[in-house]
């Protein structure tokens, strides 16, 4: 059985995935869709809307096979270090190819761009050194180095502004570097952008949008065009049971504890966190209602949202700089879900995985899984205070079956 591999966070799956899942079928000819899917906490560093249960039945409901977890380390990561982890894993079950979304739709120029990226790699960073002198942020300077290079060269390029050419690339990247034979394929995005808005003459929403329009109008109905059928079900069940999605300011109050408990010194220990921002996370944090009102106090020009995001990510779940760095490659695939034809490719190749494959916790002992576990508890931590109820844990969970 042929298989192809997605990196995914479905928060939530909607009809621009289900498009995405077809395609990669139709332009592979696979026989199985296998997913690596982020956990509890995404790579811009938030929370996911809903668990990574209701997550993995939209994806084995919609035409993916296999969902694998993106361990935490990994899930929470910068572009590179997520990607690494995601086509590691992808390797690991035997995909073939692995296919992604992205504003190019032509996978020639992402591999222009890795070739210009590797070959004059030390002319990039002197660039990127040089803008980062400037006063710009880190990934401002990243873009202008890597514009004022291609200038020199004149081929057919990406545009590393647009965020899903900026994740297929480190794929690709991620492909080479570690000199895996899968083959990278990309799907063109249609109808709507990575932030944009909902728009009610499309059938097609990014999950930004539909995100936004769940929080802002706190009902299902005005999404119901965007997601297939039996996402919309996930939705509706989740809302019933657990009264509402999960954002930040859902967490408000246990990470406004998080921070302040600890002393600026303290908080430096924690991944992510760069020393100069913990006199203002702690400062800020004792003063603020909200986590909308926090964000406003530290963000700053040097300091993104999503990079702010991140840090306070590792501080709600106490994961240390030493933690994160710890790991460099993923140790474990874990299943979460399948359908019969992923069950079949499972029971036709799982011995000759490059990884142990694990269905059930409770028999494993590995540090990297524990913090998956650690996340998913303070994850659930969260949604019991906002609904006073406990989401299902991962010793309780099997793997789901379709």
């Amino acid at each position: 059985m042929k298989a192809v591999g997605v990196v995914v966070e479905y928060n939530p799956f909607h009809n621009g995935h289900y498009h995405h899942i077809e395609q990669a079928k139709k332009v592979t000819n696979a026989d199985v869709v296998i997913a690596v899917m982020s956990g509890h906490f995404l790579q811009r560093g938030e929370p996911a809307l809903i668990d990574k249960w209701h997550r993995a039945k939209m994806a084995l409901q919609n035409g993916v096979d296999l969902v694998i977890e993106l361990p935490y380390i990994f899930s929470t990561g910068q572009a590179t270090h997520f990607a690494k982890g995601a086509i590691e894993l992808l390797a690991a079950v035997h995909c073939e190819s692995f296919a992604f979304g992205s504003e190019q739709g032509n996978i020639e120029p992402f591999l222009n761009t890795q070739s210009l990226l590797n070959d004059y790699r030390d002319e990039y960073n002197n660039l990127i050194k040089y803008f980062v002198s400037t006063g710009i942020s880190y990934p401002q300077a990243l873009h202008a180095a890597y514009e004022q290079l291609k200038l020199k060269r004149p081929q057919n390029y990406i545009d590393l502004g647009m965020p899903n050419n900026i994740l297929g690339f480190h794929y690709i990247e991620a492909a080479y570097r570690l000199k895996h034979k899968i083959m990278p394929v990309t799907i063109k995005r249609i109808q709507a952008g990575f932030h944009d808005d909902i728009n009610s003459q499309l059938t097609i929403a990014s999950a930004t949008g539909i995100r936004k329009e769940l929080f802002d109008r706190e009902s299902l109905h005005h999404i119901s065009q965007y997601v297939p059928a039996s996402s919309y079900a996930q939705l509706e069940a989740w809302i019933l049971n657990y009264q509402c999605f999960i954002q930040w300011e859902t967490f408000w109050p246990l990470l406004q504890f998080s921070i302040i408990r600890n002393t600026p010194e303290e908080l430096t220990r924690f991944a992510d966190v760069s020393e100069g921002i913990e006199f203002a996370l702690v400062k800020h944090g004792k003063n603020s209602d909200s986590f909308a009102q926090f964000m406003s106090l530290i963000k700053s020009k040097r300091y993104t949202w999503t990079r702010l995001q991140r840090m306070l990510t590792h501080i709600y779940t106490g994961i240390t700089k030493e933690q994160l760095h710890a790991f460099t490659s993923p140790t474990y695939i874990r299943l979460l879900g399948m359908s019969s034809n992923g069950q079949a490719y499972l029971s036709a190749n799982k011995k000759n995985f490059e990884l142990p494959l694990i269905s059930r916790v409770a028999s494993t002992k590995d540090p990297m899984l524990a913090l998956d576990i650690h996340a998913s508890d303070m994850y659930s931590l969260g949604v019991q205070l906002a609904s006073n109820k406990k989401i299902e844990g991962d010793y309780n969970t099997p793997p789901i079956r379709i």
